[in-house]
């Protein structure tokens, strides 16, 4: 999987979080995934259960805290599914 389908599979999982079509419509790697993003601690736990889930990974070795952009996510898919 490229780095284009991994961020645009992000872009789908934050559908379930993100109610803003223009927000999502907005979002890039450079995205906040607190400021720009808006999402809550809720959001954040819905949307690592659906990473791990679409992307076949488990994020145990990290807090989502740890990450600050959506491009960190992708960072961490792309180590992640070398592995």
């Amino acid at each position: 999987m490229n780095r284009q389908e991994i961020i645009e599979k992000l872009k789908e999982i934050a559908e379930l979080t993100v109610q803003d079509p223009a927000v999502l419509e907005a979002m890039t790697e450079a995205s906040d995934l607190n400021t720009d993003l808006g999402l809550s601690s809720v959001g954040i736990l819905y949307i690592a259960i659906a990473i791990e889930e679409m992307f076949n990974i488990r994020m145990d070795d990290v807090s989502f805290g740890d990450f600050k952009t959506v491009g960190d996510v992708a960072n961490y898919i792309e180590r992640k599914l070398k592995a």
